[in-house]
């Protein structure tokens, strides 16, 4: 099953159709492979917009995880994963105040 190619992406078709290209190659080989199922990548796409702070990316990736029979629990879980990951920065960069003390 391939990812849905967003709309932002395909306006480059047209305008830059090598480009286009390249990010569809790209898209398609991330989603390829049977290591991980389609939805437990979707639901890494979602935690990482989410990261990002993409939010037409994340509401994007959670319709397309409801169509392959994903649920809110996976949505939740996938971004208390995320908040957790990229909260540590936080925690790590924060002891900088503290050092030689």
């Amino acid at each position: 099953m391939k990812k849905e190619i967003p709309e932002f992406i395909k306006a480059y078709d047209n305008r830059d159709n090598p480009l286009y290209e390249a990010v569809v190659k790209v898209s398609e080989t991330a989603f390829a492979g049977d290591a991980l199922d389609h939805k437990t990548k979707l639901l890494i796409a979602l935690a990482l917009d989410a990261v990002l702070g993409s939010d037409h990316g994340v509401a994007s990736l959670a319709r397309q995880i409801r169509s392959v029979g994903g649920t809110d629990a996976e949505i939740n879980d996938a971004l208390r994963v995320a908040y957790y990951v990229a909260g540590m920065n936080t925690l790590v960069c924060g002891n900088a105040a503290f050092e030689g003390e």
